[in-house]
């Protein structure tokens, strides 16, 4: 069963009951996933840019957006237009199945893994974390990558508050840690 299936005949009517709304479209749901990656070589380094572009691709199934410097930062060699960085925004069926794929096969390959920061939330119910390295991802191949980068991901929930959204997360699978 797929994640967008669970969520309609499982998790929502649960969430119904356990947060005591009274209308089906009360309850939380995830709107949106945003993959973040800032690249502070690629000013210097083309290359770098393009790599973390396919990956991107590669990880999320959708072509990554490049992201540009809105000023000038002279300590950073930063002028303005510059590419800084991609980006990519889920929604609908190809946000289920990354949300599916990242939850159970990418975060149990992160090393030493004892669960993601239930602190992590903006106080609207949207979380971020930080991934470290790519390689958790099972489509990218360690002999294909150039170095090491890291990610945001953040999930856009419509709930209104954070314990709505830590909820929502816990029902779908999220491995939040007990500390």
């Amino acid at each position: 069963m797929t994640l967008k299936n669970r969520y309609k005949e499982t998790i929502r009517p649960k969430l119904l009951k356990d947060l005591g709304l009274n209308n089906i479209h009360q309850v939380p749901k995830v709107v949106k996933v945003n993959v973040n990656r800032g690249l502070g070589e690629a000013a210097s380094n083309s290359k770098a840019l393009e790599a973390s572009l396919n990956e991107m691709a590669t990880i999320t199934g959708q072509k990554a957006l490049v992201t540009r410097a809105k000023k000038a930062i002279a300590g950073f060699k930063i002028r303005e237009g510059m590419p800084i960085g991609c980006t990519v925004t889920l929604r609908g069926d190809k946000m289920y199945s990354f949300l599916e794929r990242f939850i159970n096969l990418a975060l149990p390959r992160i090393r030493d893994f004892r669960g993601v920061n239930p602190k992590s939330f903006d106080g609207r119910g949207n979380y971020t974390l930080g991934v470290k390295e790519q390689l958790i991802f099972p489509e990218i191949s360690f002999d294909k990558i150039d170095s090491i980068r890291g990610m945001d991901i953040t999930i856009v929930t419509s709930a209104k508050s954070d314990q709505e959204g830590k909820a929502l997360l816990q029902e779908l699978g999220m491995p939040f840690s007990k500390n």
